[in-house]
């Protein structure tokens, strides 16, 4: 993972840094959100961001990214994307807890309920899927992780 004060960090280096950045203002209100997202070409381009958002005071992130085979289609994407949000979310929130930090990570996914759009008929499949998982999944408008961070990064 990379992240723009520490550069590149390992998963367990990037929880010791939100535990340090958590227990800076342990009183405040925080979330801890995982979001893909990607863009193809002649290849596929998948971004993964990790934000931790202190309630009105900002927040920091940590991101990587991967190169893969061009996609064919946006259910595909889809799944990659969220597989890859779940994994790490599943070892994140393992090393958090070895600090305490038992705070409920977001899946923030680049779908929404917009009947025009792309990703509209995998809402329920995502979000179900996401939930059974153990973790709160978080679409389009509000998945800002995937539909901001991750966007803006994979571009």
């Amino acid at each position: 993972m990379k992240n723009q004060t520490n550069g590149e960090v390992s998963i367990e280096e990037m929880a010791e840094i939100i535990n340090n950045y958590i227990q800076q203002n342990p009183n405040d209100q925080y979330q801890i959100s995982i979001g893909t997202d990607s863009q193809s070409t002649n290849l596929t381009k998948v971004v993964i961001a990790v934000s931790v958002h202190i309630i009105g005071k900002g927040g920091i992130f940590f991101s990587d990214e991967k190169i893969v085979p061009k996609m064919p289609s946006i259910r595909e994407k889809i799944y990659y994307e969220t597989s890859w949000s779940l994994d790490l979310a599943i070892e994140l929130s393992q090393l958090l807890a070895q600090y305490g930090i038992t705070q409920e990570i977001e899946i923030h996914s680049d779908i929404g309920k917009n009947k025009k759009g792309k990703t509209y008929t995998m809402v329920q499949e995502i979000t179900g899927w996401v939930n059974q998982a153990g973790f709160r999944c978080v679409i389009k408008p509000n998945s800002y992780t995937a539909s901001c961070i991750a966007d803006k990064l994979s571009k």
